[in-house]
């Protein structure tokens, strides 16, 4: 099975819009079509930036919603062990904990729009693409 870690950005893109290429990979994740990798670090991430102000009054869930949501992204996840550290991207450091995610969980991928990611291109041979590029790449591998 397709194993891919997915920046913060993403989870939030696929809650403000459910028919965008973040919201179709994770209805992927949840068909069990591709294994979904997070760490303890990621889940801290996509949570803190789920209750950030701006992005609360965008999607308008309360904290229960939040609470749930984050409850079935690690029911549905591999979460990693968190015990690796690289220091590739010193522009953003926090990028960091994506790189070593897909290290430790053996990622085929990591779909980041963030260009601290995507101007890697790679990190040891795990591509890093956009969420159409994503998708384009796997629609023949399902």
């Amino acid at each position: 099975m397709i194993r891919v870690v997915l920046d913060a950005n993403q989870f939030v893109s696929a809650l403000l819009k459910g028919d965008s290429n973040p919201a179709r990979i994770l209805n992927l994740v949840e068909a069990n079509q591709i294994r979904l990798l997070m760490s303890e670090a990621i889940i801290a991430e996509i949570t803190a930036v789920l209750h950030y102000p701006k992005i609360v009054q965008r999607h308008g869930k309360d904290d229960i919603f939040l609470n749930l949501l984050l409850k079935r992204l690690r029911s549905v996840s591999l979460i990693t062990p968190g015990t690796l550290q690289l220091v590739v991207i010193k522009e953003d450091p926090e990028d960091n904990r994506y790189l070593e995610c897909a290290r430790e969980g053996k990622a085929d991928f990591i779909v980041s729009g963030d260009h601290h990611l995507t101007d890697l291109k790679a990190i040891q041979g795990i591509p890093i693409v956009t969420p159409q590029a994503f998708l384009k790449i796997i629609q023949d591998k399902l």
